[in-house]
């Protein structure tokens, strides 16, 4: 009996893996939210909060907030993942890039990678773990990516 390949170990674990990943990524993202709004974890830059309708912190927080808790749960996860995407996006070449034309020179690494981390789920979807399953028509439970696994095996 033939023992199955790496590959095909591996590929029976994406969803859960990306599942983790998803979670984390989005637990880390509700705790920047949380910290800014709420002085929480250390707060926000300096240890405070940032005050209520200051632009554009206070929206960032609130984006990193309620889409990081969103992802976090697998719930409405492409579209929360779409905003918080853009969200870092726009903290990007706003507050870094002007510093400096890499990351590493203008500290916006967290960033960068939050915005390519949240568009890889737009993409890829929720993986396992996730409420959007619950709430999705039966039979559309399955990502493009688990149905591609299964047609190809």
């Amino acid at each position: 009996m033939a023992h199955p390949s790496l590959s095909t170990r591996l590929n029976k674990a994406q969803p859960y893996v990306l599942g983790l990943f998803r979670i984390v990524v989005g637990l880390l993202f509700t705790c920047h939210g949380a910290a800014s709004l709420f002085g929480v974890l250390g707060g926000a830059a300096g240890g405070s909060t940032i005050p209520a309708g200051t632009w554009p912190g206070w929206y960032a927080a609130v984006i990193e907030l309620v889409a990081g808790v969103l992802v976090l749960l697998g719930l409405g996860t492409r579209s929360a993942a779409f905003v918080a995407s853009g969200s870092m996006a726009y903290a990007y070449f706003t507050v870094h890039q002007p510093e400096g034309l890499f990351p590493l020179q203008n500290s916006g690494e967290g960033s960068a990678l939050y915005c390519w981390a949240f568009l890889l789920l737009v993409f890829t979807g929720p993986g396992a773990l996730a409420l959007d399953r619950l709430f999705a028509p039966r039979g559309a439970s399955r990502s493009a990516q688990e149905e591609a696994t299964a047609v190809a095996a």
